[in-house]
C-alpha cells in the first residue's frame, strides 16, 4: 500500500534521535524472515488513516497476548524460495520444503479460524455477527483457504517430513525391496562376522560399517586379507581397515541401484506435487504474507508489553499533548541498573503554543527531552505504541526536522556552526504548518551576540510559517522573545539548588536559568572570580536569573502542593467509597 511517508532530515535523522536501535529492537520480537525483513524497513508515514489502522491492529494484537486466548504460533520457516522455485513447468519441490509448506498452511488454518470463527460472536448471515478483532480479522477477511492441498500434504508426508511409503505404489514396491535386501545383507554379514569373531580376526563387539552407502567390516591390517573383499577405507590412526566381503558386493550393488530408483520415484513425486502447487502459488505466497504481517503487528504488542506502550490518541492535526511519556531506550537502560526514569509531560498545541522554548542548565535533560520527542512522535507515525499514559493525544506531521549534535564535514568544508546554519535554511525553505522542528543549543557555536541574534531572527520566521517544535537554548534574549510573542512559550529543566543537581523534570510556562554561577561554586572557582563574572554580565542579568530561579522554586513548591492534595483526595475518595460499600 502506498501511502505518504514522513519527510525526515537530515538523511540520518533515523541513527539521530535512535530509531533504528529501536528497529532492530522490534525486529528481535518477529518469529518469522518476512516478519523481521518488515520491520528491519519500516518507516514512518504522514497519512493519519494508514497509522490509525496500524496502531488499531497493534492495540487489538495487545489485548489477545493479554488475555487468555491462544494466538497460533507464528514461527515458521520461510517458504518462499520453494515456491518461487517451482515456478516453471517441470520443476520439482524438496521433501523438506514440503514440510515447511505443510507447516505453513497448518498456521494458516489455525489462524483463519482463531480470527474469523473462534473470536467472533453471532450468525454470520445476520446483521448482528461481530469480530472480537475487526481490525486484525480484516487482514483475513475474504483470503483463500487450502484444506484440501493441507490433506494431501499430510497424506504424502511423515512428521518428520519424508514421503510415506504410500505415497506411490512404486515407491512402495521399491522401499520393500530395499528392506528385504537390506534384510539378506544383514544374515549374510552376520554370518560373515560370526565366522571372523570364531577365527579371531576380530573383537567379539566389533559392529557392522557403512562406508559410500556400503556395509563393511571393521578389521586389523594384519587379518584384511583373511576376508576376501575390497577394502574401501582405512581409519585416521591406520589400527582399522573397512572390508567389504565378497559376498555382500552383488547385495550391496542391488541396494544402490534399489536406492536410485526410489530416489528417481521420490523425484516424479514431487514434480507432481509441484504441478498441484503451481496454480495456487500466488495465494500462497499471499498466504504466507499475512502470516509475517500479523507477526510483525504481534512484534510490535509484545515491544509494548515490555516497555509499557501504548496506543496514543491520534489527531489529524499537529498537536502534542503527552504525559508521563518516556524514552523506550533510556528506560531500558534504567531499568536494566534498576532505576527509574523521570516521565515527560508536554503539550505543543496551535495556535499559541506551537515552539517550546527549553532553558536550564547543561546535563539538565534537555537534550533528552528534545530527543523523547524526536523518538516517540517517529514511532507514532510507524504505527508503533509508545510508553507514555494512554490519555495522551498525538497528531500527524507532514515533516520532522532535527539539528543536534556535531554535524561537522570535512568533505563539504563545513564547520559546526556552518553546518547549522545549513540546516536553518533548509527549515526555512520547507518548513511550514504541519512541520515539527527539533532544535539543539539554537544559536550555538559562533559569537555569542550574533549567534542570539540570528537565532532570534529564525526563531520569527519559524514562527511566521506556523512550525511546530522544540528547541534548546541557553539565550536570554530568545526567552525574552518567546515570553513576548503569542506562538512561542518558554520551559525550563528544572534544578535543586540546594543539592545542586537537576532533576530531569520538564516545567512548561517561564524559562528556565542556566545556573552557571552557582554551579561554578559547586565546582569550587574562587569567590574574586565569580565576583568579576557578577561585575562584568550586570546586576539586572544576575537579578534576572535570580527571579527565574526563585520562580522554578515556587514551581516546584506548589506542584509538589498540589500532587500531595490530589494523593490526600484520592485517599478520601477511596475510603469514602469502601464506607459506602
Amino acid at each position: 500500500m502506498n501511502t505518504p511517508k514522513l519527510d525526515v532530515y537530515p538523511h540520518n535523522f533515523a541513527e539521530k534521535i535512535g530509531y533504528t536501535e529501536v528497529r532492530e529492537l522490534l525486529a528481535d520480537y518477529c518469529a518469522s524472515t518476512l516478519g523481521k525483513e518488515r520491520m528491519l524497513v519500516l518507516e514512518a508515514s504522514a497519512d493519519h488513516d494508514f497509522i490509525a489502522e496500524a496502531l488499531a491492529e497493534t492495540s487489538e494484537m495487545i489485548t489477545i497476548l493479554s488475555s487468555e486466548s491462544t494466538l497460533p504460533s507464528l514461527a515458521l520457516v520461510d517458504c518462499r524460495s520453494g515456491l518461487h522455485r517451482i515456478r516453471p513447468q517441470g520443476t520439482f519441490i524438496e521433501e523438506e520444503e514440503l514440510l515447511d509448506l505443510l507447516r505453513m498452511l497448518e498456521t494458516w488454518h489455525a489462524l483463519q479460524r482463531f480470527f474469523l470463527e473462534e473470536q467472533s460472536e453471532g450468525d454470520r448471515s445476520q446483521e448482528n455477527f461481530t469480530y472480537h478483532y475487526p481490525h486484525l480479522a480484516r487482514l483475513l477477511e475474504d483470503t483463500p483457504s487450502f484444506p484440501k492441498v493441507e490433506q494431501h500434504l499430510r497424506s504424502l508426508l511423515t512428521e518428520d517430513g519424508k514421503l510415506r511409503d504410500n505415497a506411490s505404489r512404486e515407491l512402495l514396491h521399491i522401499r520393500q525391496s530395499i528392506r528385504d535386501t537390506e534384510r539378506s545383507l544383514s544374515g549374510m554379514l552376520q554370518r560373515i562376522l560370526s565366522g571372523a569373531r570364531r577365527e579371531g580376526w576380530i573383537e567379539q563387539d566389533v559392529q557392522p560399517a557403512l562406508r559410500d552407502g556400503r556395509l563393511v567390516i571393521p578389521i586389523s591390517p594384519m587379518h584384511k586379507r583373511k576376508i576376501r573383499g575390497i577394502i574401501h577405507d582405512e581409519s585416521a590412526t591406520g589400527k582399522t581397515v573397512y572390508v567389504e566381503p565378497v559376498e555382500l558386493v552383488e547385495a550391496n550393488n542391488h541396494v544402490r541401484e534399489l536406492e536410485s530408483e526410489e530416489r528417481r520415484e521420490i523425484i516424479r513425486i514431487l514434480t507432481e506435487v509441484a504441478s498441484r502447487l503451481r496454480p495456487n502459488i500466488p495465494h500462497l505466497l499471499q498466504a504466507y504474507e499475512l502470516i509475517a504481517t500479523l507477526d510483525f503487528v504481534r512484534a510490535k504488542a509484545r515491544w509494548a508489553q515490555d516497555i509499557g506502550g501504548v496506543c496514543p490518541k491520534l489527531h489529524p492535526s499537529p498537536v502534542l499533548e503527552w504525559w508521563g511519556a518516556q524514552h523506550p531506550l533510556l528506560l531500558r537502560s534504567l531499568r536494566a541498573q534498576g532505576r527509574s526514569i523521570v516521565p515527560l509531560d508536554i503539550r505543543l498545541m496551535a495556535p499559541d503554543e506551537r515552539l517550546l522554548l527549553i532553558s536550564g542548565p547543561n546535563a539538565g535533560g534537555k537534550s533528552v527531552c528534545l530527543k523523547t520527542v524526536g523518538l516517540l512522535q517517529y514511532l507514532v507515525q510507524c504505527g508503533v505504541p509508545v510508553p507514555m499514559l494512554d490519555h495522551s493525544s498525538v497528531g500527524i506531521f507532514d515533516r520532522l526536522y532535527i539539528d543536534i549534535g556535531d554535524e561537522q564535514s570535512i568533505e563539504d568544508d563545513l564547520s559546526t556552526y556552518s553546518s547549522h546554519l545549513k540546516n536553518m535554511k533548509h527549515f526555512i525553505r520547507e518548513g511550514g504548518r504541519k512541520t515539527l522542528l527539533l532544535i539543539d543549543e539554537f544559536g550555538g557555536g559562533t559569537e555569542p551576540t550574533i549567534g542570539g541574534a540570528i537565532a532570534q531572527a529564525l526563531l520569527h520566521r519559524f514562527n511566521d510559517q506556523g512550525c511546530f517544535g522544540v528547541i534548546t537554548t541557553h539565550y536570554q534574549n530568545l526567552k525574552t522573545y518567546a515570553e513576548e510573542h503569542p506562538g512561542l512559550i518558554n520551559g525550563a529543566m528544572l534544578y535543586d539548588r540546594h543539592e545542586m543537581r537537576p532533576l530531569f523534570r520538564l516545567s512548561i510556562g517561564r524559562p528556565g536559568s542556566s545556573f552557571a554561577i552557582e554551579i561554578a561554586r559547586k565546582i569550587g572557582l574562587p569567590e574574586e572570580i565569580l565576583d568579576e563574572v557578577r561585575a562584568e554580565v550586570g546586576s539586572d542579568y544576575i537579578d534576572m536569573d535570580k527571579y527565574l530561579q526563585d520562580i522554578i522554586r515556587d514551581k516546584r513548591y506548589w506542584e509538589t502542593k498540589r500532587q500531595n492534595v490530589r494523593r490526600e483526595e484520592k485517599l478520601l475518595q477511596e475510603a469514602s467509597t469502601k464506607y459506602q460499600e
